[in-house]
């Protein structure tokens, strides 16, 4: 699977925008695009949205790849991940 930034600077380079154009659209500077696209800071969700309007992409492919990051940071050290993200599935399933 892709990850997020990979995906955030491919689509930027094919829409053949430089990281001061996409981070004016967004209302952020520069320095904080190139972060993100190298993957050494994930953006907020209101950031995402507006990556999303910006770059073309559907909300919802970017949400699954922010959400399943940030999940992953919270238990890839753990020993019972499997068991954890089979609870998380079955609180899922009760909403």
């Amino acid at each position: 699977m892709e990850e997020l930034s990979e995906l955030l600077k491919s689509r930027r380079e094919r829409k053949g925008l430089l990281l001061r154009e996409v981070a004016s659209k967004i209302d952020v500077d520069t320095a904080l695009i190139s972060k993100i696209e190298n993957n050494d800071r994930r953006p907020t969700k209101e950031q995402l949205k507006k990556l999303s309007k910006a770059l073309e992409i559907d909300f919802m492919t970017l949400s699954t790849l922010w959400y399943a990051e940030k999940i992953y940071e919270e238990i890839k050290n753990e020993k019972n991940v499997d068991d954890i993200l089979k609870e998380i599935k079955k609180k899922v399933k009760q909403y």
